[in-house]
């Protein structure tokens, strides 16, 4: 059966980044930092070949996708709006604070998409382009919020925050299942599988 490699990319950084604002779905664009990190990240990128890049929708992930695509020498197939960061709801645009946490509840914030409809709606995103480029190699730039939960859904175990523009790469077998091998650019140990 073979094997569907994935680089998975959270977009470059944006102002509310900085400010340690909740973006959500909300439609934040990149600014120079990000761009920058966009650059950067070609360089580890470039030691593989890749056969498509699809990004979300959203404008700072869209970017993204068009900075790395173009250092590469490709171009971006398309934008998949079920990669589209999950929604936070009346929490977008918060700081850290007390009213942010008046609108926590488990499993996210009231109003908000929940951790498990983003996971299934992430997953299901990659297992179709898993599907749909069967063997090949994906590059996917999308989000933060949405890379975490579905990745923490296919191995199984609570991950940390994806940094900006930090390669993380999955390996999708249609038996075997997931296996990650990179979480923000660093190499995990060979069990941190499913």
């Amino acid at each position: 059966m073979p094997l569907t490699t994935f680089a998975l990319i959270r977009h470059g950084q944006t102002d509310w980044n900085a400010q340690r604002r909740l973006q959500g779905s909300t439609d934040i664009p990149l600014n120079d930092v990000g761009r920058g990190q966009a650059r950067d990240a070609v360089a580890v990128l470039a030691a593989h070949e890749w056969d498509a890049v699809v990004s979300s929708p959203l404008s700072r992930a869209a970017e993204t996708a068009e900075l790395i695509a173009a250092g590469l020498g490709l171009r971006v197939a398309r934008r998949v709006p079920e990669l589209t960061e999950r929604s936070f709801g009346p929490a977008e645009g918060l700081q850290a604070g007390p009213e942010l946490e008046a609108l926590r509840i488990p499993g996210g914030f009231r109003g908000a998409e929940s951790d498990d409809d983003a996971a299934d709606r992430g997953v299901g995103a990659l297992e179709a382009l898993a599907d749909e480029f069967r063997g090949g190699r994906v590059l996917v730039v999308a989000h933060g919020s949405l890379l975490r939960v579905s990745l923490s859904r296919v191995v199984g175990r609570p991950l940390p925050s994806i940094d900006n523009a930090a390669l993380n790469l999955a390996h999708h077998h249609d038996v075997d299942g997931w296996q990650l091998e990179y979480l923000n650019g660093e190499r995990l140990p060979a069990d941190v599988s499913v």
